[in-house]
């Protein structure tokens, strides 16, 4: 009898962690989609956007050169891994540097520069989300607000295509 109970609780307890996730009524994300000239971030279905949400972007304009440069790279990757971040809670990796990216960083025997991701904002009691919010403060990375990380994390899986465009 306890394990048809406790059946029961599991199966009423995945329902309700369902339930809770962000809906998009069966529309599934095949692409994320960022116009860095617009600040913003599209989630893709069919061709359609579902989901736009504002970004901030790296310190420096133009598309990434080399590590260190400050800047937001531009073109085609993929969403494939994710983790979550003391510093920017949760976080989901772009899979820069793309084979242009290799051959143009090797023509100019520079370091093409690695680990940019699409995350949340930092938690500091000295600036409050909203001030990350209005500025681009990146390293080359992508940031939300922490909400709406949380809704991206639900909604885009792993191996999702992402294009940056200028």
């Amino acid at each position: 009898m306890r394990w048809l109970f406790a059946v029961f609780c599991l199966m009423f307890a995945s329902m309700s962690h369902a339930s809770a996730a962000p809906s998009l009524e069966g529309a599934l994300i095949d692409k994320v989609l960022v116009v860095k000239s617009e600040r913003q971030l599209h989630l893709i279905s069919r061709g359609e956007a579902v989901r736009s949400y504002r970004v901030s972007l790296g310190k420096q304009t133009g598309p990434k050169q080399r590590e260190g440069d400050q800047r937001t790279p531009e073109g085609f990757y993929w969403i494939d891994w994710r983790k979550t971040s003391d510093r920017f809670n949760l976080a989901m990796h772009i899979s820069y540097p793309n084979a242009k990216d290799m051959a143009r960083a090797s023509a100019e025997r520079v370091p093409p520069g690695s680990m940019i991701m699409l995350h949340g904002t930092p938690l500091d009691e000295e600036y409050p989300e909203w001030f990350f919010h209005t500025l681009d403060w990146t390293e080359g990375c992508i940031a939300l607000k922490n909400d709406d990380m949380r809704e991206i994390w639900n909604l885009v899986k792993d191996g999702t295509l992402i294009e940056i465009r200028p």
